[in-house]
């Protein structure tokens, strides 16, 4: 019984290492198998390359301008914008190698209708190719240079290996524009800003420099070098907290001289409550040491007794010498509304601000209808020897605050005479234009402004991407017959 017991134990170790050869073959033969299916993806991926976008540029037709913000849609819903240099880069493989219909959308730009109403284009996209749309101003008198603040200026070229160079700010949208040349450079002050972190960006307002001249030459593509004031970790930051609850909105930015000789970059604050209440006025000031504006004083701020505000130099001041040559400032978004003696003393003195009288409601189309403005600015142009207004019309149509005029008068306190449509916008808006008026000159009749392009105010429009909530310039040259009618006597 005892040999049979060692019998059997002598055989079961030689069965074991068997059992586990047989299993170590198995694994190797499985290991095999598996590296070679792998392999053969490997191959099979490394032989699939990636679909290569076809460059399509939108130009303007007659000079051959790149045309920015001209959306490019497909039968199946896919779209494309174009970027500061007219250029969209399709890069669906659906699309690749066969004839594909393009809708093609653009404020104030477009193309004539067919035969079913449809505006577009039949394209055959090829990888690596080049596409070329030309379309017209229909209901633009100005002309679209591009988008001046955000993210992605030339994201679609940049994915065919162009503008390289450009960087990113760091800020993707923000809210309108405050300019005033001060110290030699361009300082801008813009409002609430969105950035890629969060949805809750700075409400405190952003800034920047940029030399005087930030677009030596008015054609697109554009591209305007602001620098940007950042914090430690080179983020930008704000530039005007102020006291108070809630979001600090700048207006009236403008630089004085004081009684030393002094240039001091000023400008009204407000506080803001929801929805969009303002329940607090105040003045601040720059302070060049720390590049941020700090307080001077509080003008007013809701209250029983006071719960109305009083007259406060906000909107966009333009500097006026009078008959008597007294130089003012006067303020006003878009006609002026006040005025003090031009120098810091008399800005930060309210006893100083006197109410100019309140321009007419109405604003007189070319075609006789009335157009009421909302916001907007206005300068000063040497080259026309008159004052132009750039103004958004409230209640306007087709898009209520989307509706964008020009008016001249003799004085900045009018009258203003009759008004040509520059810009019209479908169910979109376009608000604040702000006039470049310290780039206008006597030898050339360019007028450049800007504006805050949102889908806010509108009917639940579906959003620009990359343009949304971002400012936008634009050109207008005051030779264009289009014109004519703002500009009789």
């Amino acid at each position: 019984m005892l040999h049979r017991v060692m019998q059997i134990r002598a055989v079961q170790p030689h069965r074991f290492c068997w059992a586990l050869r047989v299993c170590r073959r198995c694994n190797w033969a499985l290991g095999v198998v598996t590296f070679l299916m792998l392999s053969v993806v490997q191959w099979a991926a490394l032989g699939a390359e990636p679909v290569r976008p076809c460059r399509v540029e939108v130009v303007e037709a007659g000079s051959g301008w790149p045309v920015p913000l001209v959306e490019l849609r497909t039968t199946h819903q896919m779209r494309w914008v174009t970027d500061n240099a007219g250029v969209a880069a399709l890069d669906a493989p659906e699309l690749m190698n066969r004839e594909v219909w393009l809708e093609v959308r653009s404020p104030g730009y477009g193309l004539d209708p067919d035969g079913f109403g449809m505006r577009g284009v039949r394209v055959r996209p090829v990888p690596g190719g080049v596409v070329r749309i030309e379309v017209r101003r229909f209901s633009s008198i100005a002309r679209r240079l591009g988008r001046i603040t955000g993210a992605g200026l030339f994201a679609e070229s940049q994915k065919l290996g162009g503008f390289a160079e450009e960087s990113e700010s760091g800020v993707w949208g923000c809210d309108s524009v405050q300019i005033a040349a001060h110290g030699g450079r361009l300082h801008w002050v813009w409002g609430d800003t969105t950035l890629p972190g969060y949805p809750l960006g700075i409400f405190h307002a952003t800034s920047a420099t940029t030399p005087f001249e930030p677009v030596p030459r008015p054609v697109p593509p554009v591209r305007i070098p602001f620098r940007l004031f950042k914090d430690d970790a080179g983020r930008p930051r704000a530039v005007a907290e102020m006291p108070g609850d809630g979001p600090t909105w700048l207006s009236g930015l403008v630089s004085v001289t004081n009684r030393e000789g002094q240039a001091r970059l000023v400008a009204v604050y407000a506080k803001i409550k929801p929805p969009l209440e303002v329940y607090r006025w105040g003045l601040c000031v720059w302070n060049e040491a720390r590049e941020r504006f700090e307080f001077l004083r509080e003008v007013w701020t809701r209250s029983p007794d006071r719960p109305e505000p009083p007259a406060v130099p906000e909107g966009h001041a333009v500097v006026w010498r009078d008959e008597a040559g007294r130089r003012w400032l006067l303020f006003g978004n878009p006609f002026p509304r006040l005025r003090c003696p031009a120098s810091f003393e008399a800005w930060s003195d309210p006893a100083q601000w006197e109410v100019v009288p309140t321009p007419a409601r109405w604003v007189s189309a070319a075609d006789g209808r009335k157009v009421e403005p909302h916001s907007g600015s206005i300068a000063w142009h040497p080259w026309r020897g008159r004052w132009v207004a750039v103004f958004m019309e409230r209640f306007g149509r087709p898009s209520a605050f989307g509706e964008v005029w020009y008016a001249e008068a003799p004085t900045p306190l009018g009258p203003w005479g009759r008004a040509v449509k520059l810009l019209s916008h479908e169910n979109y808006t376009f608000y604040n234009p702000r006039i470049h008026a310290e780039t206008l000159r006597a030898d050339s009749p360019v007028l450049l402004f800007e504006g805050t392009y949102s889908r806010e105010f509108a009917d639940r429009p579906e959003p620009t991407p990359r343009y949304d909530y971002n400012q936008v310039l634009y050109r207008l040259d005051l030779d264009d017959p289009g014109l004519e009618p703002a500009q009789k006597p």
